[in-house]
């Protein structure tokens, strides 16, 4: 997944801003959710003077008129005539209607600014204004599941996502319920920001930096009488990174055979117990590299890839930049 930077506009454009800080916009709209808006100003609107160059944020609306919002609560948003002014547009939320309007000035002004390579997430029910924007054609994306079905019957041509927290690809992104918008708004901050950072704002919200697993996890099942070797495997595997892994033992550890431990590692990450590693390596990798001076050669050998080279391939082809390149962007030992 590559790191994009944020987008840079002429300086005329920025009379009140500096060219560093990442402008984002929270599109207000009637009879929305208070906690989704509330969770998309707490990530990108809160201050945070301990941060340098952090967002500019604004909550907007392309209506001037007072919007209403749950339990008859009214918000006065800042008024705009289009999304140009931004780096990055939030959907915190959006009707499901059977009916939309396509052509209405939140679609094409919205349409406008992907196309000019603004970043748009959505967290909950508003990745149906994406998905009728065209936006998520082809790609992959999620929402809550008690929409999945609907969103799946109108959008067959975007790729559902059925157990995902969220999905982002740089500049596209939706994630499934309510609280699932904290995950993604992690996430922008982590690839803006890098690891460190995004740990902190997680601490202050008092939630996981970096949760594991779907959306199923959520909904209403029955409650496991005694706890899960599987999940004991993985927070073994967690805690061992830095060693030689063989999936076999992680199977027999978990008290499965191999094909039943494969097909269930699959059902709950949407990846295999390989390429998990891979990414928990990375995880542990980036934090080494924004917080020490260790060669590469070190960090490798104490997050699993043995030796710079491996690190370097999986950071290329993962994340689509090199170690010493990420390093150079995020690290705090600069």
């Amino acid at each position: 997944m590559p790191i994009h930077s944020p987008i840079q506009y002429a300086p005329e454009e920025c009379s009140q801003q500096t060219a560093y800080n990442k402008r984002v916009g929270i599109l207000a709209s009637h009879n929305g959710a208070l906690f989704e808006l509330g969770s998309a100003v707490e990530l990108f609107g809160l201050a945070r003077p301990e941060f340098d160059n952090w967002y500019h944020c604004q909550v907007i609306s392309l209506a001037s008129s007072p919007l209403n919002y749950t339990a008859g609560v009214g918000i006065h948003a800042h008024t705009v005539s289009d999304f140009s002014g931004y780096d990055l547009i939030v959907v915190p939320h959006w009707s499901t209607a059977e009916k939309p309007h396509h052509n209405s000035p939140a679609h094409r002004h919205l349409k406008a600014a992907a196309a000019a390579g603004c970043q748009i997430i959505s967290f909950c029910s508003g990745a149906f204004l994406l998905a009728e924007c065209g936006l998520l054609d082809g790609k992959k994306a999620t929402t809550h599941w008690r929409f999945s079905e609907r969103f799946q019957q109108r959008f067959g041509q975007v790729q559902f996502a059925k157990d995902v927290l969220y999905v982002f690809d740089g500049q596209i992104g939706c994630s499934a319920g309510s609280a699932a918008g904290l995950d993604l708004g992690l996430e922008v901050i982590r690839q803006d920001h890098g690891y460190q950072i995004a740990n902190q704002v997680a601490r202050r919200l008092v939630i996981s930096a970096q949760r594991q697993g779907g959306q199923s996890q959520f909904v209403e099942t029955p409650m496991q009488k005694t706890p899960s070797k599987f999940s004991a495997t993985l927070d073994w595997a967690l805690a061992n990174l830095d060693r030689d892994i063989d999936i076999d033992r992680l199977a027999e550890k978990a008290n499965m055979s191999r094909r039943t431990f494969d097909r269930k590692f699959r059902a709950s990450f949407q990846l295999s117990a390989n390429q998990w590693l891979i990414m928990q390596r990375l995880n542990m990798a980036k934090q080494r590299l924004e917080e020490s001076n260790l060669p590469l050669d070190r960090i490798a050998e104490q997050t699993g890839f043995n030796n710079a080279i491996t690190l370097r391939h999986h950071f290329n082809k993962i994340l689509g930049i090199s170690p010493s390149g990420y390093r150079a962007q995020f690290a705090k030992t600069q």
